[in-house]
């Protein structure tokens, strides 16, 4: 295994014992490497309010922004046991915002570290909206309300 992914894989593996899930008792941890050559990592951080959660995957994406990065080149989730645990659907479209059509290598890991699935995130959301159709979108809106 290489060491970036390595790498990767430790950091997810520690930040899910940080992880607050009180009312799933689902930890979750995720690390990124982006465009900036740095590793960011997140964990899910459950509310009362279930739907104000956040995800692992997002906490990591708001890492690297807040960093300084914008494009996730390899991800990393690890989930609590060894069932598998991929990425929700609104993360999804997250990952997809700083992954480019292409997409970019996905490992889904169990609780130690083992790599259940390698993937990437096109495979993850096939046929996806992106910044480059807003873009299109955009520019067909703005022509027709001249």
């Amino acid at each position: 295994m290489d060491s970036i992914k390595a790498r990767l894989i430790k950091a997810a593996v520690a930040i899910l014992e940080k992880a607050y899930a009180p009312y799933s008792n689902h930890p979750v941890g995720a690390a990124l490497l982006a465009n900036d050559g740095n590793i960011y990592v997140g964990c899910n951080v459950e509310n009362a309010a279930y739907p104000l959660g956040q995800c692992a995957e997002s906490t990591a994406i708001s890492s690297m922004i807040l960093g300084g990065g914008h494009a996730i080149k390899h991800l990393v989730v690890v989930g609590p046991s060894e069932q598998l645990c991929t990425p929700c659907g609104g993360c999804r479209q997250k990952i997809r915002e700083f992954t480019g059509v292409t997409g970019v290598p996905v490992s889904i890991c169990d609780n130690h570290g083992n790599i259940m699935l390698e993937t990437d995130s096109a495979d993850l959301l096939p046929n996806s909206f992106g910044p480059e159709n807003a873009e299109r979108a955009k520019a067909i809106l703005g022509a027709k309300i001249k």
